[in-house]
């Protein structure tokens, strides 16, 4: 029997849902960033009053901040099941992929081919496409323009001896749908390619086993995964050498360093262990004690999953039999996230975003960073309204949003 979540041990370890200013305000723009959860607040407000100095030099509290940012670490390479110096904790998505195509670029030659797709955020497109001016051919894996999906075998047709990199989307931030990412790097594997998988628009339901999946490169944003406003770039071991050190030179002993040029900063990769910690709160409320992270992770996810999927199914049907919406990505909840994007047939999208925030409902409307995918669709450039949720979210912030857009639409 599948365990329930306890939405209101869930909601007490947001301090969102008892802020005054919030209250009766639905948040429904989780792709763009979650609440922060406790234990990440307190150890942010900690590392402030009492280690906010150089970590790792010889003072008691430097030893104590340094120590903190390692368990950091540790705690995200437990739950991702990789090794701890697999993870890099940059800036942002977006700037971790940045010194990775940099990066790239020095191994690459002209004549050797990136496949990417259409469907992704442009932070995992457009710096690899930036590659061509250094002689890397680029090539395309398109999806359906009537559904935004990928078909593997469009991706097999791709493939030549000249193909040395695959960048794709775990799970789009538009049309949501999850793509079989171990079934791709495997085929990419087989074929002696390298991947790049954009984990932003699925981490926030569940920090995915990074091993199991096969992946030599996955990111995702701790600040949509109820953290600091950090980018998590897991590179396996047998990549990073491949890649080389990205930092100062003198810095070639700190695996750490590498990717993170600019440096880290201390206090949120610090507090980004209070992630784990909630994980672990959440996992020990529902579940009898175990010592694996992995089979923590994995009993978390599901958890998360399971209480996802009630709502998207309700919402999704709402969606999809009304009149004056379309729908971008699969009608069946067991395909994407929990993330759905609507075309408004009678007025545009900010319009109707617009009538939605008026009546407490937060969400947001454009194009998200997918604009390739929009204009494969042929969704005209004012975008889409996003309307986006997370495990935290209860059956009545549902049932408002679908009174709201009822009374937006008529």
């Amino acid at each position: 029997m599948a365990m329930s979540l306890d939405l209101a041990f869930v909601r007490s370890q947001f301090p969102a849902f008892k802020e005054p200013s919030l209250a009766g305000q639905a948040f429904f723009d989780n792709a763009g960033g979650s609440y922060a959860c406790q234990a990440v607040i307190d150890h942010l407000n900690q590392y402030y009053r009492e280690t906010k100095l150089q970590p790792y030099h010889l003072h008691p509290a430097a030893q104590k901040a340094g120590a903190q940012m390692d368990l950091a670490h540790e705690r995200l390479a437990s739950y991702l099941n990789v090794n701890t110096s697999e993870v890099h904790l940059g800036p942002s998505t977006s700037q971790n992929t940045y010194v990775l195509a940099q990066a790239f670029g020095k191994i690459l030659k002209a004549g050797d081919e990136i496949i990417v797709t259409n469907q992704d955020h442009e932070a995992n497109i457009g710096v690899w496409r930036s590659l061509q001016g250094r002689g890397v051919v680029i090539k395309e894996w398109r999806v359906d323009p009537q559904t935004g999906s990928l078909d593997i075998k469009d991706l097999v047709a791709l493939f030549s001896e000249q193909t040395k990199l695959l960048a794709f989307t775990h799970c789009s931030n538009i049309v949501a749908e999850i793509n079989p990412v171990a079934d791709i790097c495997k085929l990419a594997k087989a074929a002696n390619v390298a991947t790049v998988v954009d984990g932003v628009s699925f981490a926030g339901h569940g920090l995915p086993d990074v091993d199991a999946l096969g992946a030599d490169i996955y990111l995702f944003s701790l600040y949509k995964a109820y953290g600091t406003h950090l980018g998590v770039m897991v590179i396996r071991d047998a990549m990073a050498d491949k890649l080389g050190n990205q930092a100062h030179y003198f810095n070639k002993a700190y695996r750490h360093k590498w990717f993170v040029p600019a440096g880290p900063d201390h206090a949120q990769v610090a507090a980004s262990r209070g992630v784990l910690d909630y994980f672990d709160a959440l996992h020990d409320h529902h579940f009898e004690a175990t010592d694996s992270a992995a089979e923590k992770a994995k009993r978390v996810r599901s958890l998360m999953h399971d209480a996802e999927q009630v709502l998207l199914s309700k919402l999704l049907r709402f969606v999809d039999q009304h009149p004056k919406l379309i729908l971008l990505g699969p009608a069946d909840p067991a395909k994407r996230a929990a993330t759905v994007s609507v075309i408004p047939t009678e007025q545009s999208p900010q319009e109707l975003a617009q009538k939605l925030v008026d009546q407490s409902i937060i969400c947001g409307a454009g194009h998200f960073y997918a604009v390739r995918l929009l204009e494969a669709m042929g969704v005209a450039n004012t975008g889409v309204v996003r309307l986006s949720f997370v495990h935290y979210t209860n059956a009545e912030e549902i049932d408002q949003l679908m009174a709201a857009l009822d009374k937006a639409l008529s």
